[in-house]
């Protein structure tokens, strides 16, 4: 029976398990969505949601609190300015978690953690990244063609010479 034993251990002893919820939380704080496994997901999720109930309070004490769990200054910065007010009006149930397949290593099933209203955030950046690579992928095929003209040029120098 599991009678009183909240909490996951996560296969690790308490500093390296402490160690590693603050760098989750602190990434899904600045990145608004981590790819993790479930049990990591769930474990983090009563973290964060305490990060950010700090964050509506807007305080100095709830930010030096913030400021004592989270890894940086600019999570902290970006949980206090940008996530925070966007949860104003709600009461809890900041997160989602979607199961997304397996890990390839130990099989072990993988999720996304994601803020709630971070969709148009993280759409941003996708189009941002479809456009970086649109750009690259035509600059490639500039220089390929520019390739191809210089070798039929010089090919069709070293026929004549040799004719």
């Amino acid at each position: 029976m599991r009678h009183r034993n909240a909490g996951f251990k996560l296969g690790r002893n308490t500093s390296h398990r402490r160690a590693l919820l603050r760098n989750l939380v602190t990434s899904v704080l600045v990145e608004d969505r981590v790819e993790t496994t479930v049990a990591k997901a769930k474990a983090v999720r009563p973290h964060v949601e305490k990060m950010i109930t700090l964050g509506k309070k807007g305080d100095l004490q709830a930010r030096r609190q913030a400021l004592s769990f989270l890894m940086t200054d600019a999570a902290v910065t970006r949980l206090f300015d940008t996530v925070a007010p966007r949860y104003g009006d709600r009461n809890g149930g900041y997160l989602r978690i979607v199961r997304t397949g397996f890990q390839r290593g130990d099989g072990a099933e993988t999720a996304f953690i994601e803020l709630l209203g971070a969709e148009k955030q993280l759409e941003e950046k996708r189009e941002k990244r479809a456009e970086i690579k649109a750009k690259k992928r035509k600059e490639l095929e500039e220089q390929l063609e520019a390739a191809k003209k210089e070798e039929e040029a010089k090919g069709g120098e070293g026929g004549e010479e040799a004719a």
